[in-house]
């Protein structure tokens, strides 16, 4: 993506985004939150949205249904920019800031969370690294083709048994002379059986963890795919197995030593969750609201009742609060200021909220509220799993408890 031009969709080039969108009689931005966007920010929120229902809404019921990903959909997201917004221009990526990227993250998440993960791992997480940490040949080798969709990629940190401990991690590399051994697994990772390059987190032989680039093809590795998943059902998620993978030494990243590496991917993935489980909690919230004004009890439309009332008011206050706290976010990445433990707690409160929406908004559909005639069950599935990775639920309790106490009650 080479300019802002390249992530607008002609109908977004032809008309002026609107401030204060309006769905029936009430309002998804309820204190006016697109005032503080610029108008790039709404030009690109909107051309990823009009890109979300063209391209993920019409087939997504049947794609979750289905257990299907659709591999096609990763050239697509290239096209419109939203692999690595955040990464320089030069490499492929948009040069956008970070409200972009957020943005961009919650207009594919209204679609579904499946599509967000495909592409927040590839940006924050694949991306992300090989920028920050890579040499200036590995950026030009890799960054082009995952920033155009040419190539996908996935992350390994999580092992079989370490999760919320990735210090803990087996998964290993050997100084061979000429080249590195690389031995392990990995489990639980999005992209994993379509992907051509995964950035994969190991420990040397001095126990110190190193970012490792493994290409598809190598001897020894393979991405077994895992099954029967009640959750994430459109995106793809497997195993990283390595049984004495040569890495060529030019494949480890040497800008980054020890658990600052995929911790500080992990803050950006987590930045982009913080906008995208907002954007599941707007697309349950206008449904629900939406249904309320047609569905007819007793006479008059359903949102004529106070429980109802309730339920919708309290939904889009949460959505308000979480839209606030995301903006702010925003601003303090944007100047540099943003920590870690700022990113877990937005994090961890939008996907609460949203979860917490999705139930509300199921109750508002009754009966129909499990059918795949509305979006309800699918998202609140799906969050099922975004509240537990990128760090669990309870955990990212606990990095504020250690932020405000200055005590680490998980170690």
């Amino acid at each position: 993506m080479s300019s802002e031009a390249d992530v607008l969709s002609p109908q977004s080039k032809a008309h002026t985004a609107q401030k204060g969108s309006t769905n029936a009689n009430g309002f998804t931005d309820y204190f006016d939150l697109d005032g503080l966007l610029t108008e790039e920010h709404l030009l690109i929120r909107q051309s990823i949205r009009d890109f979300v229902k063209k391209e993920i809404s019409p087939s997504i019921e049947k794609w979750a249904q289905d257990a299907h990903f659709p591999s096609e959909i990763v050239k697509k997201f290239g096209d419109v920019g939203a692999f690595g917004p955040t990464i320089p221009q030069e490499y492929g990526g948009g040069g956008l800031d970070y409200i972009s990227y957020g943005l961009i993250m919650q207009e594919i998440e209204r679609g579904d969370s499946g599509m967000r993960s495909t592409a927040s791992v590839q940006g924050s997480l694949v991306m992300f690294p090989i920028y920050a940490y890579g040499s200036e040949e590995q950026r030009k080798k890799y960054l082009p083709k995952l920033a155009s969709g040419e190539w996908l990629g996935c992350f390994g940190l999580t092992e079989p048994d370490h999760g919320s401990n990735p210090g803990g991690m087996t998964t290993n590399i050997k100084d061979m002379g000429d080249h590195y051994l690389l031995n392990g697994a990995k489990l639980w990772i999005s992209n994993s059986p379509e992907c051509q390059v995964a950035v994969v987190w190991a420990k040397n032989e001095q126990g110190r963890i190193k970012g490792v680039i493994v290409e598809r093809g190598m001897e020894g590795f393979s991405t077994p795919e895992i099954h029967n998943k009640w959750s994430l059902r459109a995106s793809c998620t497997g195993e990283l197995v390595f049984e004495d993978v040569k890495i060529p030494k030019e494949n480890i990243l040497p800008n980054v030593d020890g658990l600052k590496g995929p911790l500080s991917c992990l803050d950006s993935a987590r930045f982009g969750i913080a906008w995208g489980a907002i954007g599941a909690a707007i697309d349950c919230y206008e449904s629900a609201l939406k249904y309320s004004l047609q569905r007819e009890q007793f006479g008059q439309p359903i949102g004529g009742f106070q429980l109802q009332q309730k339920k919708l008011a309290e939904m889009i206050t949460e959505i308000t609060k979480a839209q606030l706290m995301a903006w702010r976010l925003g601003v303090l990445k944007n100047e540099g200021k943003a920590t870690s433990a700022q990113i877990s707690m937005a994090k961890r409160n939008s996907v609460d909220m949203a979860l917490h929406v999705a139930r509300e908004a199921r109750q508002i559909h009754g009966g129909m509220g499990i059918t795949g005639e509305y979006p309800i069950m699918r998202h609140m599935m799906n969050l099922e799993s975004v509240i537990t990775y990128e760090g669990t639920h309870d955990i990212h309790l606990l990095i504020t408890g250690a932020d405000i106490t200055g005590i680490q009650a998980f170690k």
